[in-house]
């Protein structure tokens, strides 16, 4: 049987976008670069100014460009994608809590997908034995749009695989 379409749109999908204030930066930094090269002409000055802002935006955009999606039963976070079958229950942290999880509750060994810029997160256990991460945490804009994500489609993974143990019954 094949996936529905319906199941492979995703029910939470947020990309981490960097702050309007990075982006004055960038102009700036273009700038920057106009002006180290300003004492060599013209075309130099110019020069400077465009491959110094390309440069500088290149980098913001990359940085923002992280993703978080929930889609066809799975997280999917940057690089990460973990089936939500092997994740606990999501917990919802306010900006307190999850700067106290970024830095001295923080585990070494868990998958933190984490932006200074995005205040708030969402933390997740992991629970699959094989997998020696303890929990993710993913910096959100909207968390509980996304545990609420991860809740339904981890009622949706489980009722998949409680309908064909009913029919083989």
């Amino acid at each position: 049987m094949q996936p529905s379409a319906h199941s492979l749109a995703p029910s939470f999908d947020e990309r981490l976008t960097a702050p309007r204030s990075w982006w004055v930066i960038v102009a700036l930094l273009g700038i920057s670069g106009g002006l180290i090269m300003f004492p060599l002409g013209t075309v130099p000055t110019l020069g400077g100014l465009i491959a110094a802002g390309a440069l500088a935006a290149v980098a913001v955009s990359s940085y923002g460009s992280a993703r978080i999606r929930v889609v066809a039963g799975s997280l999917v976070a940057g690089d990460a994608r973990i089936p939500v079958s092997a994740l606990g229950a999501p917990e919802v942290l306010d900006a307190e809590e999850a700067r106290a999880w970024r830095t001295y509750k923080a585990d070494p060994r868990a998958f933190m997908l984490m932006r200074s810029y995005v205040p708030t997160a969402v933390r997740v256990e992991v629970t699959d034995p094989a997998d020696p991460t303890p929990y993710v945490y993913l910096s959100s804009r909207d968390p509980e749009g996304l545990v609420a994500a991860l809740e339904a489609a981890r009622d949706e993974a489980r009722g998949a695989q409680e309908a064909p143990e009913a029919q083989d019954a």
